[in-house]
């Protein structure tokens, strides 16, 4: 089958490689329909991450239609169109049980780290009944590629961790595609004021089309005294952090008000510096988090009642065969105009 592989910092290639097999009886394999490209993709490829190891086909995100399941496999069977979670679980260790599958023992974030991803023909999935979601008839396939991920992303790391209220302020930094999930998620806590924070102009006007109260263009390198001058001096009560750079981070810890949230999503490859002499008597409170994609049902229903679409989000459609001229598009927002990309498997 064809599959993008992961060949070393700054290397990757679309190959031709074994297709995968069921390997335990709680597997199933699906025969990828959609994929797309994460902001962890990029990390990988760039060697951020130097865990995972050269030859592994990236992706952890896509719909598929099943084409075997095996014999402990109970709620999905051949021919069932699945959404594939992120996160791998098995439902019954410690941490599955204490509501943090993204650390289950024998799961979490695997696809496209641990074993094989879904950039490819077929993916294999394990613990295929607690991992996989049948997607609902008459489904917009794109929308439900974005429930893979970035929208329980944006969500449980964003604006959950951050304990949005009825009222507050909320500033996210970084409007690409997880940043702007976090912001479409906002309204279920109806926040009075929703600011986003970006270098890109044409992803802040798809923030202010998506419900942004203010947008702010940090190119200048005033972003915080323009934050301050819209809250009164009395900065954010959350603060989300949706790129995974220091100077994002560093940004939070500027503009967050006494009393406030950071919540971390970005995916750190390098130290950030923690301002403590100026945050230890603030009551601040800094989270971080893997996303545990617990909400996806939840988000799922959302969808299907159109009170979130992020197809939206989706700004180019590629085969998967082009999935290397994806990931140029995808690595290059700012010049291509890119959000989130779609990659069928015709």
């Amino acid at each position: 089958m064809k599959a993008l592989v992961y060949r070393g910092p700054g290397k990757k290639q679309l190959e031709d490689v074994a297709k995968p097999g069921l390997r335990e009886a709680t597997d199933a394999l699906v025969r990828m329909v959609k994929t797309t490209i994460c902001g962890t993709d990029l990390h990988i490829v760039k060697g951020d991450l130097p865990e995972i190891e050269v030859g592994r086909v990236l992706g952890h995100e896509g719909i598929g239609i099943v084409e075997e399941a095996g014999t402990g496999v109970r709620c999905f069977r051949e021919g069932d169109r699945v959404l594939i979670s992120c996160i791998t679980t098995c439902g019954k260790c410690e941490n599955c049980r204490r509501g943090i599958p993204s650390h289950c023992e024998e799961g979490g974030w695997i696809l496209g780290n641990k074993i094989d991803g879904t950039q490819a023909e077929f993916v294999r999935i394990p613990f295929a009944d607690t991992s996989l979601y049948r997607i609902p008839e008459n489904a917009d396939e794109d929308a439900m590629v974005m429930l893979s991920d970035i929208l329980p992303t944006g969500y449980e790391c964003g604006v959950l961790n951050g304990a949005v209220k009825p009222g507050d302020t909320v500033a996210i930094i970084g409007a690409g595609p997880v940043g702007l999930s976090a912001l479409m998620t906002t309204q279920f806590f109806a926040p009075a004021n929703r600011l986003v924070i970006d270098l890109e102009d044409t992803r802040l006007e798809v923030a202010k089309k998506l419900g942004a109260t203010a947008v702010i263009n940090s190119s200048d390198g005033k972003a915080v005294e323009k934050v301050m001058a819209l809250t009164g001096g009395k900065g954010v009560d959350v603060a989300i952090e949706a790129v995974g750079v220091a100077a994002t981070f560093g940004l939070c810890q500027d503009i967050i008000g006494v009393g406030g949230h950071i919540a971390n999503i970005g995916v750190h490859g390098a130290s950030v510096t923690l301002h403590l002499e100026k945050l230890w008597s603030q009551n601040i409170t800094i989270t971080t988090r893997l996303v545990d994609a617990v909400t996806t049902s939840l988000l799922l229903r959302t969808v299907m009642a159109g009170r979130l679409q992020p197809n939206k989000l989706i700004t180019h459609h590629f085969a998967l065969e082009d999935i290397l001229k994806a990931y140029d598009t995808f690595g290059n927002a700012g010049r291509e105009h890119a959000l989130k990309v779609i990659l069928t498997n015709a």
